[in-house]
């Protein structure tokens, strides 16, 4: 027993004396649980539509009054067809479309049934279900005060008809095929996996088997080390990027429907900012056990949660989603998302792509700038 005691006390004295890996253990667990808390339990309000009126009616904009006052939805975009309401889907701009044709207030008025063409984005198929049935209950709200109003005017004499009939359009997924959203998600959880824990360990374990002087006297630069660590590892990850590309398609049957070569580009951009995040890390630890307690706690654990890979980012309290922001597995999803599923063109998915490059060489900057302050 006093052998055993013996070891465990110095255990707790090895844990006692490291502070980074004390401060860890105590403070990450109580963090994560606030961040990622607030993460998932945010409902999504205000879903951004797009509207293309053609009746410019009080009719048609009482109509769409009830979608706005339900809270659910809000009319981000007034636009003049239905080209650009596909395009504001196809750009994630907006969730919801509403085409309202032109005779829509003149038949409302004579009593006769009109109609209302929605879009909806269902590549989500837990979010596309909720939508569909908000909508349906809306449109059954709005229906039944224009049928009462029916009633009134007419002392009971109504056609007994729908008022308006409401025709829904599933895009990208009309199926719900689950596996459909969450194979393009998964691609790039992957890749970031593998990449990061490649490279968090890089530079520590060079420190730690003493073989880091060896780099310090050679005339080599520091962002020529850092691209020497990362470049290996960014080839391993762009055949990972193919080989994951072939098992979806040829196992799980979910295929590219857009550009192969823009998703691999984008792909090697992503992989990049994964690998300098990686050796950011690795500069900043002492110990292998804090680079690996780092890598997962402050970036694997937050980019499942936080990335989109499960829940909606746009239902996120403001200081969680500005916290995925600065996660590039969040941008890329959105554009592996894009490409794979809508089969939209990297032009398109400009808004995620950016981010994702200026993340990129902020991560590379930052670990030559921290490797040079560890060589001061």
């Amino acid at each position: 027993m006093n052998r055993l005691w013996t070891i465990v006390r110095k255990e707790f004295l090895h844990i006692w004396r490291d502070p980074r890996t004390l401060a860890l253990i105590i403070a990450l667990p109580a963090v994560l649980l606030i961040l990622l808390g607030y993460g998932v339990s945010g409902e999504q309000k205000n879903i951004p539509m797009a509207v293309a009126d053609f009746s410019k009616t009080d009719a048609s904009r009482r109509y769409i009054d009830y979608y706005v006052a339900s809270g659910d939805f809000a009319v981000a975009y007034d636009v003049s067809n239905e080209d650009e309401i596909l395009a504001l889907i196809d750009q994630d701009q907006a969730q919801v479309g509403m085409l309202i044709p032109e005779d829509f207030g003149r038949k409302l008025r004579t009593g006769d049934g009109t109609s209302v063409q929605l879009y909806y984005n269902a590549s989500d198929p837990d979010i596309a279900q909720k939508t569909n049935l908000t909508i349906g209950a809306i449109g059954q709200i709005a229906n039944q005060e224009i049928f009462m109003e029916w009633l009134s005017r007419s002392a009971g004499g109504a056609n007994l008809q729908t008022p308006i009939s409401t025709h829904t359009i599933a895009l990208y997924n009309p199926d719900n095929d689950q596996g459909l959203y969450m194979i393009p998600g998964l691609i790039p959880i992957i890749l970031q996996i593998q990449a990061l824990l490649l490279t968090a360990l890089a530079i520590v374990r060079e420190r730690e088997q003493g073989t880091m002087e060896q780099l310090i006297v050679t005339p080599v630069r520091s962002w020529e080390l850092m691209l020497g660590k990362i470049l290996p590892y960014l080839l391993v990850g762009l055949v990972n990027t193919v080989a994951v590309l072939f098992v979806g398609a040829f196992i799980f049957d979910i295929g590219i429907v857009g550009s192969v070569w823009e998703f691999i580009g984008v792909s090697m951009i992503f992989i990049i900012g994964s690998l300098g995040m990686g050796v950011l890390i690795s500069n900043i630890s002492q110990t292998q056990m804090q680079a690996m307690y780092l890598a997962v706690g402050i970036i694997l654990l937050p980019s499942i949660i936080l990335s989109g890979l499960i829940f909606s980012r746009a239902g996120m309290p403001a200081i969680t989603y500005w916290i995925s922001e600065l996660l590039p597995v969040s941008h890329y999803l959105e554009v592996t998302r894009g490409i794979m599923l809508k089969g939209v063109s990297a032009s398109v998915m400009w808004p995620s792509i950016w981010p994702l490059i200026v993340l990129s060489v902020v991560y590379f900057a930052a670990s030559v700038v921290f490797f040079r302050k560890r060589l001061d």
